[in-house]
């Protein structure tokens, strides 16, 4: 584990960050709150690519909770079949779609303790739902922050709240917002974790790992 980069370090690397991709977007396909919140659901154990392919289709007619209970179980598992675990992320969807329109207006409530009152619904689909819909700070912790966070010493900790409150506490208000982003798309593409890509990482100079593929 890398020790945290100081203020300035922190600066100067999210700065570049913005400067390549001054207002990264999430790559889940979706058209409105409910669809991401569906398409971060099927999304664990599974990749972005792989969740696009099978919800495009689906959220097409299908973007609200009421309309999802209409098309029935049975459709919904049939139509996301080639996402891992599918029968069980088609239950809890299903059932969260239930909740949502008993207890919550077949809206998709702004608050985390109740977007993780749903079920399949975890602190990091929480996140994700208030950063990229509401515009929240709200810091979506996943296994390239977790290891990119501790590699370079943006945001190291043992475990991923750990890594969460790392992010909160260190990096600078102003990147805040787009601050998961930058550093999913970082480990996503060059942070890679068999064999990063040092040799065109945009923050190599600022970064302390000793096993610089260069």
């Amino acid at each position: 584990m890398a020790k945290q980069l100081d203020y300035q370090t922190m600066v100067a690397v999210f700065s570049r960050f913005q400067a390549i991709e001054p207002a990264p977007q999430g790559e889940l396909f979706h058209t409105n709150a409910y669809t991401l919140l569906v398409a971060v659901a099927l999304s664990a154990q599974a990749t972005d690519a792989g969740v696009n392919k099978a919800t495009r289709a689906l959220f097409a007619s299908v973007d609200t909770p009421q309309k999802l209970l209409d098309l029935g179980e049975e459709a919904l598992t049939e139509a996301i079949k080639t996402i891992g675990l599918f029968r069980t992320k088609a239950r809890n969807v299903m059932k969260m779609a239930r909740i949502l329109v008993d207890d919550f207006g077949d809206e998709v409530p702004s608050s985390r303790a109740a977007l993780q009152s749903l079920p399949g619904v975890g602190r990091k689909t929480a996140n994700v739902v208030l950063n990229i819909w509401f515009h929240m700070p709200a810091q979506a912790v996943d296994t390239h922050i977790f290891r990119i966070g501790n590699r370079t010493g943006i945001c190291p900790g043992r475990d991923v709240d750990a890594v969460e409150r790392a992010i909160e506490d260190n990096v600078p208000a102003e990147f805040q917002l787009h601050a998961h982003h930058w550093l999913i798309l970082h480990g996503r593409y060059i942070c890679v974790a068999r064999k990063p890509k040092c040799g065109i990482c945009p923050i190599r100079d600022l970064c302390p790992y000793e096993d610089k593929t260069i």
